[in-house]
């Protein structure tokens, strides 16, 4: 590896990172004013809930067979490409006068988060190889998550420019849409000029290193599929976490999404920080997820505003957990060869047990006794824990 390559490398994480914050533009923007924009359309609750599952349930099953066909095809740019591509239809919201069209547009840019993430995963998993993949996924997670916070102030200003009333609303929400046709073009640029650097990301890899290893899923990995899908599990949804906030009026309406925004400019920080300690520790550093995540839902679910914004922090720390640490992980668990598989079963294992554990706590929350959903969420961690001390660590360390 030249000095050259390392550069090269670097200026492709961090181009990588823009294309993630104009991306993140664009579909958390949305995605903040989806709802609400059905509704304006003529869709009720229960079809607005329908349109979100299906999109998640799209946006994460169809990883595993992205991810298997690039590692197949080891058409990690073309996934990529055609993954982002797909982003159009977000802006093409603006031209929608019927739910139905409009909806089928936000499942089809969940479609295409599908596809591209095992892919874009893999570059990055790979052009991070050398500079540390702790830091690379890191540094990409903080300007990801500037893009997350972007995206919603640009219906924010639009409302508030041009004051909302009920004869100029679907009006304001297309223009919304429509702006974001601006980030799209950046991202595709951006894209074009990453891969002109890094035709094949797979060079910045350690072929002695792959060779001495076998391309199967081994034991550790499994494991290590097991601690996420039991420490994602007992992790709040924010939704949940909202609704907590809105149903017993803890504080005003307007303040909810600011809570949301200082979770993200947590996750940023906390990305950046423990991606550096993961290249010095190791996979060792999971450990923090369950410790971090176990007392988070006796906190938000409290009435009391000071642990409320103490869990809501922790939130966020634990997001950039999820984001950062626990992506790096699987390019140091699997085989080259086996790269965008290994990100697809993470990714599916990982909104499997978001639908699970937000349905979960969800139910007893509506039971009525809180105490219940910090005792799930607990127990959850507790198991966690037990499979990283007794099987999976173990399992590291000898194997």
């Amino acid at each position: 590896m030249t000095k050259d390559d390392r550069k090269r490398a670097m200026v492709v994480i961090v181009l990588l990172g823009l294309v993630s914050l104009f991306s993140d533009t664009i579909y958390e923007g949305a995605r903040s004013v989806n709802g609400p924009y059905l509704a304006l359309l003529g869709a009720n609750a229960t079809l607005v809930g329908i349109i979100a599952g299906a999109g998640e349930f799209v946006g994460y099953g169809v990883r595993v067979i992205s991810g298997y066909f690039s590692d197949k095809t080891r058409s990690y740019w073309l996934f990529t490409f055609i993954g982002y591509g797909l982003l159009i239809s977000v802006p093409m919201i603006a031209l929608s006068g019927i739910w139905q069209i409009a909806a089928l547009f936000m499942v089809f840019e969940r479609f295409g988060k599908a596809l591209r993430s095992p892919s874009k995963d893999t570059i990055l998993s790979m052009v991070s190889n050398r500079v540390g993949r702790g830091y690379g996924f890191g540094l990409h997670e903080a300007m990801d998550q500037l893009g997350a916070f972007i995206g919603p102030m640009i219906f924010t200003a639009i409302f508030s420019i041009y004051a909302i009333s009920s004869g100029n609303e679907l009006r304001l929400y297309q223009k919304g849409y429509g702006l974001l046709l601006i980030p799209f073009f950046i991202v595709m640029a951006l894209l074009v000029f990453s891969r002109s650097l890094v035709p094949d990301p797979a060079k910045f890899e350690d072929v002695k290193e792959h060779e001495e290893k076998s391309d199967s899923f081994t034991r550790v990995f499994w494991f290590y599929s097991l601690f996420t899908f039991f420490s994602t599990t007992g992790f709040a949804v924010f939704t949940l976490i909202a609704y907590h906030l809105k149903v017993n009026s803890i504080v005003n309406d307007t303040l909810i999404p600011a809570f949301y925004a200082g979770a993200m400019i947590v996750d940023g920080i906390a990305a950046l920080i423990v991606g550096k300690l993961y290249d010095k520790k190791g996979l060792n550093l999971l450990v923090l997820t369950p410790i971090i995540t176990a007392p988070i839902a006796f906190t938000v679910f409290s009435k009391n505003i000071i642990l409320i914004v103490i869990g809501v922090l922790f939130w966020g720390i634990v997001m950039g957990i999820h984001e950062t640490i626990m992506k790096a992980a699987i390019a140091d668990l699997t085989h080259i060869n086996k790269r965008g598989l290994g990100y697809g079963l993470f990714n599916a294992i990982y909104g499997v047990s978001m639908l699970i554990g937000g349905g979960v706590m969800g139910f007893l929350y509506d039971s009525g006794n809180i105490i219940l959903v910090g005792a799930f969420s607990l127990s959850m961690e507790i198991v966690a824990m037990i499979i990283f001390f007794y099987f999976f660590k173990k399992s590291f360390n000898f194997e």
